[in-house]
């Protein structure tokens, strides 16, 4: 079975909220848990996956340099609500998911006390981290199991790494080892190619309108210059016309002024 609960330690919500609101697979821990009145956890081992793809001059981003409390507050987290009761030996279970507001861990034991967790960000299946921690129990129980029952503090760290890195750098890719995130992946992949094409064509269709418009207000303007031209032509003749008239009477009154003289003496001889 698998309990979901909310993060409560104060320790754990330190580590850096602003950068793990993601799917990526953060860090792997192992620790033993020891039976008594109150459930002892110790850290054997740790690994920083984080730090192989955020980088600063300070160290990893996510722990705020080179802060490394994240071990142990993995492992209050892991001391104040235990591992649920696992019934086949030799295998992993009662695995819990604490999650907080942007990041999550998830953790399980076996009979003999060994646990391993995992850190991811919060839009990491829990699902995917549950396999990688199965996965990773077979391989790290058969190397390390014998020492793991009497290991000291952080002693596992420097031999676990070969193992705990393989494990972060297989599962850290969500579409090799989950065929939902990769058919997930290829959606959203046609989703942009969607978007993007229909702001290519919302584009298209912008520029279509603005030239129809363009057209339109031409259009517009050649009947306004056609009618002015139309108006101007009329205006034109009638002032031919009368200029015409005008020329006509002129003429006709000074032939008349001429020539009436001229008759009225011719009638009189």
């Amino acid at each position: 079975s698998i309990c979901l609960s909310a993060c409560s330690s104060a320790s754990f919500s330190t580590i850096q909220a602003t950068t793990m609101a993601d799917n990526r697979l953060r860090c792997a821990l192992v620790y033993r848990l020891d039976a008594g009145d109150e459930t002892s956890v110790t850290m054997l081992a740790k690994y920083d996956h984080a730090s192989q793809y955020e980088t600063s001059p300070g160290g990893s981003d996510l722990y705020g340099g080179r802060d490394k409390s994240y071990a142990d507050a993995v492992g209050m987290v892991i001391g104040n609500d235990p591992p649920g009761a696992t019934s086949e030996a030799g295998t992993i279970g009662g695995f819990k998911v604490c999650q907080s507001e942007v990041h999550q861990v998830v953790y399980g034991s076996d009979t003999d006390g060994l646990c391993l967790a995992v850190i991811t960000g919060l839009k990491y299946p829990s699902r995917v981290a549950i396999q990688a921690l199965i996965e990773l129990h077979g391989k790290y129980s058969e190397q390390f199991g014998l020492q793991a029952k009497s290991a000291t503090t952080n002693s596992l760290t420097k031999k676990s790494k070969p193992v705990l890195q393989a494990m972060c750098k297989k599962y850290d890719d969500l579409s090799k080892v989950d065929k939902t995130s990769a058919l997930i992946g290829k959606v959203d992949e046609v989703k942009v190619q969607m978007q993007d094409n229909i702001s290519a064509m919302l584009k298209n269709t912008e520029q279509a309108e603005s030239l129809a418009e363009r057209s339109d207000q031409l259009n517009e303007q050649a009947s306004v210059f056609k009618k002015k031209s139309t108006d101007l032509r009329k205006q034109m003749r009638c002032k031919n016309l009368k200029m015409t008239i005008i020329l006509t009477l002129l003429v006709a009154g000074v032939l008349a002024i001429i020539l009436v003289p001229l008759i009225m003496k011719a009638r009189n001889k």
